[in-house]
């Protein structure tokens, strides 16, 4: 038992760990450049990315930039309104590596062309997954890094996927567009849940946007901010103007 709960207890902060750099570094300072991180705090998320996630930069900013160009219609890599609730909660994974196999939707990432770090290490997804897991074994043991590494991938896989499951069909929409917020979603998530907001202001850092909205994520920014390790781009959220009214 105590094995099971020390190995549940390390997964999970594996889990928020990978969340927080998913959403921070992945999501608000590559894909909407958000924010601006230091040499020294970009090459920490770079490692942490590749041992926690297993996730290659540019092909996750391409699948997510291709979201937003096509949010909920033809096109979308991962839309439950399209592909349905269960596929997209389920087998996010599989979505996800489908477009980002598609030439048409990496050029959505041009902009981040592999460097040398990249072809010696951050490219290979599973040597970054099996360092990670190795650690857990070092400083954990056989036993409990087992269920932790079992733990987080599970988990991670699950409240990620929940960010376009849920959050496309669940939830209030105060904006005008078809993502939904779920507060609750957005504690699992480090803010993420609050997706709504985000596709009203995709180049915002912090995804709260009105009083009771809480964003986990924007107080990790802040705190990179305050360090010196982040500029944020603008604080003050510029909401798109919805599509109908842009044509109008």
């Amino acid at each position: 038992m105590r094995t099971l709960l020390a190995g549940l207890l390390a997964g999970f902060v594996a889990c928020q760990l990978g969340t927080v750099v998913t959403t921070v570094y992945l999501h608000r300072a590559l894909s909407h450049r958000s924010l601006a991180l230091a040499p020294g705090a970009t090459a920490v998320f770079r490692v942490l990315t590749w041992v926690l996630t297993g996730i290659r930069p540019r092909q996750w900013v391409a699948v997510h930039r291709k979201h937003h160009a096509s949010t909920d219609v033809e096109g979308d890599p991962h839309s439950p309104l399209l592909e349905g609730f269960a596929a997209v909660q389920l087998a996010n994974v599989v979505l996800y590596r489908r477009a980002a196999r598609d030439p048409d939707v990496l050029r959505y990432a041009r902009d981040l062309p592999p460097d040398r770090w990249d072809r010696a290490l951050f490219d290979h997804a599973l040597v970054g997954l099996a360092l990670g897991v190795g650690v857990l074994v070092v400083v954990l043991g056989p036993a409990v890094a087992a269920v932790a590494a079992s733990f987080h991938a599970a988990s991670y896989l699950l409240v990620n996927a929940a960010v376009n499951a849920v959050g496309h069909r669940f939830g209030r929409q105060p904006h005008d567009n078809t993502a939904r917020n779920n507060q609750w979603l957005a504690w699992l998530t480090v803010g993420e849940g609050l997706h709504n907001n985000h596709h009203a202001a995709p180049t915002s850092a912090r995804l709260a946007l009105a009083r009771g909205e809480v964003d986990p994520g924007w107080w990790v920014v802040r705190l990179l901010e305050r360090r010196g390790w982040a500029t944020v781009r603008h604080h003050r959220a510029r909401l798109r103007r919805p599509a109908a009214r842009q044509a109008a």
